[in-house]
């Protein structure tokens, strides 16, 4: 309001002042009781006219002065006052109460909004991100904290009055858009993604890689604190993050990782009975593995590596024995019963290993456990037997081999894998998932197998090729549908021509399939020099035979010479093709018929020694009159390179049995 209207609103009162103060002197006599006051009872007619004393006047002219003067006062302070904070109003602490909205608004800036625009710093892990408020789009904005803070023309009689201490929260604005941006860079900078740990045993070494924990920004709780520390103290903020585990827990991997360490430092004792038995610390790392349920690793013990490790000591007077078929004089099926054995009963074993697999053997101290005797149950039981409904034998094979200890072994593991199958109709048989890899923790050992070139050499599992031959050739004369065979490279004369077969592991496999509607159980016995494989269930055919074609295509062997230390002499062996008929028999008559093609290459005889010059002109001649390819009509530079296979001929719906690539057959 301008001075004139100030002076205009002045002259306005007082002139109000004045009229009033006029009219009450130039009203005369008055009568009544407020003016006189009480003076005594007197009666209606001897009533007169009443006139205010000189003091009475004087309190009246007073009293309506200060009247005016205070209706002038507050017209003034209204007229004059502008909107402005209420008293004792303080914005996050700073004192703005009676200011103007201009110093208001000054007084906030400088206070509050400058020193929120100073950068933040948050941390994690040790790595340091600095913000810049005003970059990620968040700042005091001083016009909308004080706008509403402002009161009316009227505020200063509250002022007047007093009023309660008030304290409000600064505006901060923020920007989405850049907020977003600002979170984007924790993320880039602090993002991880879990790393899964793992963990075997394999005899008494750990194989363990740690785990790793991921982590993620709380992207909520981030903008959020970035939001309310702009007005806070600066100091160093940890980022706030969402952990992320891995499948296993970085806990649960670490205490499985100390429990397969304290599993093979040492060796177990075993007491059952009278009997003491040891089961070394190799052992229980076979035996042992982890599992993965809800995310945590479950250690579980193979309660038959154990047992083998101990059977022998802890065994009763009986071992279990297997229900096996048998033929009678007059050609009926008997079955032999089983039964149960004593001794230790081998998940009771690995119960009681388990419980004290988290000691740790250190010096001095042992680790022991005690097992109750009782009965083992066989395998295949007399029940079991009697479900199968086995009526007949439907062959038996037996393969002879030159005896040698590797022989003995490998054979005989591949034999007991074999013995017990039962083979439900439709099911296809797998030599490999049944003999299991050659390892030596699956009971294989060194021996010979067929190398590159035709040359034998050694590796583990060598002579399951005659474990192999014996079970097809066991099949193919019981009728079994051929899924995949494979010949050996090169003619080995132990065999029958066109009826053996091999495997190597991750390669080839043998394969057959019960088409029969009846089980068939295989059965195998071992002896040092043979393997014999019989196969029980109900005939579809009569009779099933083998008609062998003649040899063609006949190869002579090269000789090789070989000076080496590790030389091993090896007769050579022709190569050739030939075919053999699978003849089925219903009732006297050929009902059906398969024909096999395999294909042998010519193996070499390796000498040991130098090479004589006159094989060095006689090699020389061969070299430029070569024989037949194996693969008869194809040319040379049709075969695969490193590859023994010859292309195969046109089908005409026989099989063919193809050799075997010439890399780790058994």
């Amino acid at each position: 309001m301008t001075t004139g209207a100030v002076l205009n609103v002045g002259a306005f009162v007082l002139t109000i002042t004045l009229v009033l103060g006029r009219y009450v002197r130039l009203a005369g006599p008055v009568s009544g009781w407020w003016l006189r006051g009480d003076e005594g009872s007197v009666s209606e007619s001897h009533r007169r006219q009443w006139r205010p004393s000189k003091r009475q006047w004087l309190v009246l002219r007073i009293s309506v002065l200060i009247i005016g003067v205070g209706a002038a006062v507050f017209a003034i302070l209204s007229a004059v006052s502008s909107p402005s904070v209420p008293a004792k109003t303080y914005v996050d602490g700073v004192d703005v109460g009676g200011l103007s909205r201009d110093e208001a608004i000054a007084v906030v800036r400088d206070r509050i909004a400058k020193p929120a625009a100073r950068p933040l710093e948050f941390e994690e892990d040790g790595q340091q991100i600095v913000v810049k408020p005003r970059q990620a789009g968040v700042w005091v904005n001083a016009e909308k904290t004080v706008d509403p803070l402002l009161a009316g023309r009227f505020q200063w009689i509250a002022d007047l009055l007093g009023t309660d201490r008030t304290n409000v929260e600064p505006v901060v604005i923020v920007d989405e858009e850049k907020m977003v941006r600002q979170i984007a860079v924790f993320e880039r900078l602090l993002t991880t993604t879990p790393v899964e740990s793992s963990l075997s045993v394999n005899g008494k070494s750990v194989d363990y890689s740690p785990g790793r924990q991921g982590k993620t920004v709380d992207v909520e709780e981030l903008t959020n604190s970035i939001r309310s520390l702009v007005t806070e103290p600066r100091a160093k903020v940890d980022v706030p993050v969402i952990v992320e585990e891995p499948t296993v827990s970085v806990a649960s991997a670490e205490a499985a990782n100390a429990l397969a360490l304290s599993a093979v430092s040492g060796p177990v004792k075993v007491a059952a009975g009278s009997a003491v038995a040891t089961i070394p610390a190799a052992v229980i790392g076979d035996a042992l593995s982890f599992g993965v349920v809800n995310g945590e690793y479950v250690p579980s013990l193979d309660a038959t590596v154990l047992y083998e490790a101990v059977s022998e000591d802890l065994q009763g007077s009986e071992k279990p024995r297997n229900a096996r078929f048998k033929v009678r004089e007059d050609g009926s099926i008997q079955i032999v019963p089983s039964r149960a054995g004593g001794g230790v009963n081998e998940a009771a074993l690995a119960q009681a290993v388990m419980r004290v697999l988290s000691q740790e053997v250190t010096e001095g101290q042992k680790r022991e456990v005690v097992v109750t005797e009782g009965q083992v149950p066989a395998d295949f039981t007399t029940a079991d037997a009697e479900a199968l409904g086995i009526k007949e034998q439907l062959s038996s094979f037996t393969q002879k081999f030159l005896y040698a200890p590797y022989r003995v072994t490998n054979i005989g593991q591949a034999a007991e894998y074999v013995d017990g199958t039962v083979l439900m109709p439709g099911e296809v048989f797998s030599m490999n998932d049944t003999i299991l890899e050659r390892t030596k923790k699956n009971g294989y050992t060194h021996g010979a197998i067929i190398g590159p070139g035709g040359i034998f050499v050694e590796a583990l599992g060598g002579g399951v090729s005659a474990a192999t031959t014996a079970v097809w050739t066991a099949a193919f004369f019981a009728g079994m549908e051929r899924v995949f065979t494979r010949a050996h490279s090169v003619y080995i004369s132990r065999y029958i021509q066109g009826l053996e077969a091999t495997v190597a592991w991750g390669n080839f496999d043998m394969q057959f399939r019960n088409d029969s509607p009846y089980p068939v159980y295989i059965s195998t016995e071992m002896t040092d020099t043979s393997m014999t494989v019989e196969f029980w269930g109900t005939r579809t055919y009569d009779r099933v035979k083998a008609e062998f074609g003649p040899r063609t295509k006949v190869k002579k062997a090269k000789k090789v010479y070989r000076n080496s230390n590790f030389c091993t002499p090896q007769p050579g062996s022709p190569g050739f093709h030939i075919n053999v008929d699978r003849v089925f028999y219903q009732s006297g008559e050929e009902v059906k018929r398969e024909t096999i093609k395999t294909i042998y290459k010519a193996s070499p005889k390796v000498i040991c020694g130098k090479k004589p010059k006159k094989d060095k002109d006689k090699d020389k001649t061969d070299e430029e009159n070569p024989n037949e390819s194996p693969a008869g009509n194809a040319p040379t530079g049709d075969t695969p390179e490193g590859s023994d296979d010859a292309p195969p001929p046109p089908d005409d719906g026989t099989f063919e049995n193809v050799p075997a690539e010439e890399i780790d057959v058994g």
